[in-house]
């Protein structure tokens, strides 16, 4: 029996995912210490997979189909090997796009991203803020971040942090400054080219979107 892979994203977005299936009548039920979540759908088998990840899954069709960030897509450089089929504006809190932010203390002399030229950055979005960088024409070193990331601009680790918010009230808690936005991110539903030239798995992507 065919099955359509349907890639859920683990983590801040994975409740949010789930009520949203619910409304549109599949109920998802996460399974303890399972990355198998049950649905009331025989044709339709799910998997959780941190959004990070998801695209990747999605371009080589180990998923037919996923939700995650377009940041995420644009970090892995999937967005061409993809087929994106609508944009899903909600997130863990709200229902405003998510920003990635460039932050700094609050005194610090940063004001614009031309004085980043030789400064050190820390952040989960590592691609991305590099072609970022380079397409202003800065030279800056740019490191990957295991978490904590605004922890490291607070102690001086760095000079900046490239960091995701909502709201930006957790930023402006631990005293620090937004310089500026460089990425707007919404989630988007994503499926595998392969799976969308197939007539029945299309016909069911169709039917979730």
């Amino acid at each position: 029996m065919s099955q359509l892979k349907l890639g859920i994203p683990k983590g801040s977005l994975e409740s949010a995912t789930l009520s949203l299936f619910k409304q549109a009548g599949w109920n998802i039920t996460p399974r303890s210490r399972n990355y198998f979540p049950s649905i009331n759908d025989a044709d339709i088998s799910c998997a959780l997979v941190r959004s990070q990840e998801m695209a990747p899954y999605v371009a080589n069709g180990t998923l037919d189909l996923g939700l995650t960030g377009h940041d995420w897509i644009l970090e892995t450089e999937s967005e061409d090997q993809v087929e994106e089929i609508c944009e899903l504006v909600y997130s863990k809190s709200s229902d405003q796009p998510c920003r990635w932010v460039l932050v700094v203390p609050k005194d610090s002399p940063i004001q614009s991203i031309a004085d980043l030229q030789g400064k050190k950055i820390s952040t989960e979005l590592v691609s991305f803020t590099k072609r970022y960088l380079a397409e202003q024409g800065i030279d800056a070193h740019v490191e990957f971040s295991w978490g904590a990331t605004e922890a490291k601009v607070v102690e001086g680790l760095v000079d900046a942090v490239v960091e995701i918010t909502e709201t930006g009230s957790t930023i402006k808690a631990h005293g620090l400054r937004i310089v500026c936005d460089i990425l707007h991110t919404e989630t988007r539903l994503i499926a595998n080219k392969q799976a969308m030239q197939d007539p029945w798995k299309r016909e069911k992507i169709e039917q979730i979107a």
